[in-house]
């Protein structure tokens, strides 16, 4: 396979692509070379394929090592489609069907099979299948999906991976093929140590997703109404809460304003988790309301939009969920909602990270998981570009303005607050003097001037700064309190509730060494229901195959395929596909085969139904 040309006929022959995506020849080619490969793609950017297309390619079977079911039922259900001998083994089959499975795949049946790493590093599976296979048909290569994972300083660290090197010191001349989406300089050097990779080929692609708009509002009483108006402008969507009582509280809102949706968090039983899972990606619901569990590997392309209604708590891990928007590289949008309390429960969260046993604080881990809060925090408050601010965490250069972010499509001014920061210090100061430490809620309660029960009661009235900052806003002082607690200037820690101190940057504000810019606050705003093309930030509903009737009909006949078969009706075609056949209205099967994603196994399958309702249509 040494052509171009043979490469593109066999990328056509069995995935319908015409050509390669940027990034994916070259890393083809070095799996192909039998070379160790370390290769991030950004989510979307069809890092499978990489791995998929060698596999078919060699002779023996490749190895795939997945963190999720979910995920690993997703890819095999895809290369199934396109009639290519895969299956999994993990811990939703029963021992009989695990058996079945293990024994085909040493008969040859199989040319890719998914493994969870518990799974594939079982003493009984390395001595008794593996070591047959090696010996038998051979291994063409190992690969280790969301690698990431490996890293202690990954977003999502599975402390399983971290025995994979075993696979290198049994198998030493069997490749390894390592793949991420996201994976910061330090992640990439852990990565190739922990899994042992020799001189891997090292393929970077950018992570830039220009097709998603990027965006940061202030969390109020109006969110709701905000998320209620973007899930009703169209499409479907992910809403990701940071504990599952919020998951399910926000669930039965919606739902009660009559939106089609599910929950999906750990709480849920097995049964009901996978069954919600399946109602989104085959579209017989509109959006899913979910905790971090959810969404990694679900190849789901066309989600419109994903809204993170708590703090994230990592940027490297916003990265990955908000790319879970437009993977077929249609526009779609990221909304973070950001309020003062996503940082107490964070924290909160953080000093739950004790030892299991004695109780005593993990002190790296609680350092760790402070240090990657600053930078999601850095990031809601920031005024840069958003692309620019993500890209740079992930160790790449973007020159903004990128025209796709709440930043740089509306810029916020960053303006001097230097005298608020002293009121505010000096409020936190003056009760230091009496032995007092307070929360924002009170300083600012003091400040504004406020006649409560709390401030009266404690003679805070009396103070020196009582009242001189009552010609700011309740919401300004809040926004005054997260900034200079993101920008390091003052302190909060957790004595049964928050309280603020300040540090050694504090005296320079105070003595006037260090000017304060904080950023003009985002004013929350009632939003008007929004159409299918506010859905879709950069493109226009009306110019769009999608407003034709033909294109709905073609929707409507993937749905039923879909059902029929078993499958999410993105297996059957992506929408991409269907625009295509809209705009090219083929008639024969010759001229169906040459759309984009129509391979051998689909233009048999699918071909001739399309084709007969493109041309009912069209007589």
């Amino acid at each position: 396979m040494d052509s171009m040309a043979e490469l593109q006929a066999e990328l056509k022959r069995i995935f319908g692509f015409d050509q390669f995506r940027t990034g994916q020849e070259a890393v083809v080619r070095d799996a192909l070379a039998g070379r160790d490969v370390l290769a991030l793609m950004p989510t979307g950017g069809g890092k499978s394929l990489c791995f998929q297309l060698p596999a078919l390619l060699q002779p023996g079977v490749t190895l795939v090592v997945s963190p999720l079911i979910a995920l690993m039922q997703d890819q095999v259900r895809l290369l199934q489609d396109n009639d290519i001998a895969a299956s999994f083994i993990n811990s939703s089959l029963n021992a009989r069907e695990v058996s079945r499975r293990t024994a085909a795949l040493l008969r040859g049946d199989y040319k890719l099979l998914y493994l969870a790493p518990e799974r594939l590093l079982l003493g009984e599976f390395l001595d008794g299948p593996l070591r047959a296979l090696a010996e038998g048909r051979g291994i063409n290569a190992f690969v280790i999906d969301e690698a990431h994972c490996v890293s202690e300083w990954g977003h999502d660290f599975r402390r399983e991976y971290r025995q994979l090197s075993l696979l290198r010191r049994r198998h030493p001349q069997t490749p390894m093929l390592a793949f991420t989406a996201t994976a910061t300089p330090r992640v990439r050097t852990d990565i190739v140590s922990q899994l042992a990779l020799r001189n891997p080929a090292l393929h970077i692609t950018s992570f830039n997703r220009p097709n998603l708009f990027y965006q940061v509002r202030p969390k109020s009483k109006h969110t709701y109404g905000e998320l209620l108006t973007q899930v009703r402008g169209g499409g479907a969507g992910i809403v990701y809460c940071l504990s599952r009582r919020r998951v399910d509280e926000l669930a039965l809102q919606l739902q009660g304003d009559g939106i089609r949706v599910r929950p999906y968090h750990a709480g849920l039983d097995a049964e009901t988790r996978r069954d919600n899972q399946e109602a989104f990606i085959r579209d017989d619901v509109q959006a899913i309301v979910a905790t971090i569990a959810f969404g990694m590997g679900i190849n789901k392309p066309d989600v419109r939009w994903v809204a993170h209604y708590d703090l994230p708590k990592t940027l490297e891990g916003y990265y990955q969920e908000s790319g879970r928007a437009g993977r077929d590289g249609d526009a779609a949008r990221c909304t973070l909602y950001f309020g003062a309390a996503d940082i107490r429960t964070s924290e909160f969260l953080i000093q739950q990270k004790v030892h299991p046993d004695t109780g005593e604080p993990l002190g790296e881990e609680q350092r760790i998981a402070r240090q990657q809060l600053r930078q999601v925090l850095n990031y809601a408050e920031s005024t840069e570009c958003r692309r620019a601010v993500q890209l740079r965490y992930l160790g790449e250069n973007f020159a903004a303005p990128c025209a796709a972010c709440d930043n740089c499509c509306e810029p916020r001014t960053a303006q001097d607050w230097s005298t608020e920061a002293r009121q505010f210090m000096s409020c936190i100061a003056r009760l230091a003097q009496r032995g007092q430490r307070f929360g924002a809620a009170q300083i600012i309660d003091i400040l504004r001037g406020a006649r409560s029960e709390r401030v009266l009661s404690r003679g805070h009235d009396s103070l020196s700064v009582y009242g001189i900052g009552k010609l700011r806003t309740v919401d300004e002082w809040r926004h005054v309190a997260r900034a200079l607690l993101h920008q390091g200037l003052i302190e909060e820690t957790q004595d049964g509730y928050p309280v603020l101190s300040l540090n050694a940057q504090s005296g320079q504000v105070l003595r006037q060494e260090l000017i304060v810019h904080i950023a003009a606050p985002v004013k929350p705003k009632r939003t008007r229901p929004a159409s299918t093309a506010d859905a879709r930030p950069g493109g226009s509903a009306a110019a769009a195959p999608e407003g034709s009737a033909l294109f709905e009909c073609l929707r409507a006949l993937r749905k039923r395929l879909a059902d029929e078969h078993g499958l999410p009706p993105y297996v059957v075609f992506h929408d991409a596909t269907l625009r295509e056949m809209v705009e090219r209205r083929p008639l024969t099967l010759n001229q169906f085969a040459e759309l984009s994603g129509v391979g051998q196994a689909k233009l048999a399958r699918y071909g001739e139904r399309f084709v007969a309702a493109i041309g009912e249509f069209s007589a």
